[in-house]
């Protein structure tokens, strides 16, 4: 069955004034090269990226506290994206702006905004609707714009091309779009920016020469394939192959648990075939902006088709239900220490190591069942102060975790910066990253248990 565009969603309103197209002066008259609409974790460094490359970039972020925070190096960024926003602040050839209209003035407009989902997993387009419709209001003649965000098939030509052309536009002539999926791995410093390639589809041929000619200035190699949707297809399958395997290499963890064998080593040992496997982790399950968001934006679409994909399905109903295992474990360990009030300090609350960002961590799942059980909780992680539980308490992290006492320790995420030198052999430690194991001997420590092996 084909996806046509009444299979889509239709719930998207994509309405904008009717106007005559704004007459704008040539490209080389604008007062910036490119707009970057978003400045969050993948705005911000794309933003760095263009000013790094010689270009005149503004900034467009409506939050207020984000600008502040940015102009003050509070923000998490790689060491290269900090040393890049360093030298950049104070620099003419980068502007940072929350007024919306002065994005006429670009020649470019790259939009980089968060597409999560809600809590019954369903599609969040709220803010991508918002930063289309931002950019459909101020359009002029001559400008390209690039959809980054990973959302649906066929939502370009939803949110931007089908607007576009009901006020008075012709895309290929008047306006350029195309759409280019951000591939930034926040935490990740060994590959820059720039040597990842970009994967370009667009509306019309014009249009993707236009863009891959922008892209082109900011990274190393630019992929073209024939459509918007092959584009948007691309993102969601790069995601999609990620979650399938994490969720796979969850079940091998369960399995090698019950058959008293470490699935850390039976990864390493795999790993050592040159071609066929790719080794994935196991872990306390998925976190992050892409992985638990991004799979739920094909099931979306394909349910409205009535279109089955049960191996995605069921990865992403595992990947869902992984924290609730996690809690299920834990307890099971605590049953050992019957007779005292059970305490659980989680190591690390941030999706990945090294990063800020708890956005869709399995931490806070893990709390709020914990903390929901009568279990009394706590956490300690050098990068995130505060969290927030799903049923709205706040958490601080401990300065000194050695005085909560806890009964039990889980091992959520190893950041570098995280101490571990105080956890001794008399405390259980329950390792879901494999990570620990170098810092805390596993058979000199009774209470130590790395999931995937045996204790």
């Amino acid at each position: 069955m084909t996806l046509t565009a009444a299979a889509r969603p239709t719930t998207i309103d994509t309405t904008i004034a009717r106007h005559q197209p704004p007459e704008a002066p040539a490209k080389e008259g604008f007062a910036y090269d490119v707009a970057i609409v978003g400045l969050g974790y993948v705005g911000l460094p794309t933003a760095l990226a263009y000013h790094h490359a010689g270009q005149r970039v503004l900034g467009v972020d409506v939050s207020s506290r984000r600008l502040d925070a940015i102009r003050s190096g509070a923000v998490d960024l790689v060491q290269g994206d900090r040393d890049r926003l360093v030298g950049a602040l104070g620099d003419e050839g980068l502007t940072f702006s929350d007024d919306v209209a002065s994005i006429a003035r670009a020649a470019a407009v790259i939009v980089c905004v968060p597409t999560p989902v809600d809590r019954y997993l369903v599609p969040d387009l709220a803010m991508l609707r918002a930063a289309c419709a931002t950019v459909l209001r101020h359009v002029v003649r001559g400008q390209v714009i690039v959809l980054t965000s990973t959302t649906y098939v066929g939502c370009t030509q939803d949110l931007l091309v089908e607007p576009l052309t009901e006020a008075g536009f012709t895309v290929g002539r008047d306006v350029f779009v195309a759409f280019s999926a951000e591939r930034i791995d926040p935490g990740n410093d060994r590959v820059a920016q720039e040597a990842v390639p970009r994967v370009i589809g667009a509306a019309t041929p014009e249009c993707e020469e236009e863009a891959a000619a922008l892209l082109g200035r900011a990274v190393d190699e630019v992929h073209r394939v024939p459509s918007l949707a092959a584009a948007e297809m691309t993102k969601l399958l790069e995601n999609t192959f990620r979650a399938v395997n994490i969720a796979l290499a969850n079940e091998f963890a369960d399995v090698c648990q019950s058959l008293d064998i470490d699935v850390h080593t039976v990864i390493g040992a795999a790993a050592t075939k040159p071609y066929g496997f790719m080794a994935f982790q196991p872990g306390p399950g998925v976190g992050g902006h892409c992985i638990p968001c991004d799979p739920h934006y094909l099931l979306w679409q394909l349910r409205a088709a009535r279109i089955e994909a049960p191996v995605i399905s069921e990865a992403m109903t595992q990947i869902a239900a992984r924290p609730g295992r996690i809690v299920h474990r834990i307890r099971e360990s605590l049953v050992q220490q019957a007779g005292t009030a059970p305490r659980v300090l989680l190591l690390g609350v941030a999706y990945k190591p090294d990063v800020a960002d708890v956005r869709e961590s399995p931490a806070l799942e893990i709390l709020q069942q914990l903390r929901d059980g009568g279990v009394e909780v706590a956490y300690v992680d050098p990068h995130v102060p505060l969290v927030a539980l799903p049923d709205g308490t706040v958490l601080e992290a401990l300065a000194e975790p050695e005085a909560f006492d806890p009964t039990l320790i889980f091992v959520h995420t190893r950041h570098a910066a995280l101490d571990t030198s105080w956890i001794g052999a008399d405390r259980i430690v329950v390792d879901a990253t494999g990570a620990l194991a170098p810092t805390v001997d596993q058979h000199d420590h009774a209470g130590f248990e790395r999931m995937g092996a045996r204790s």
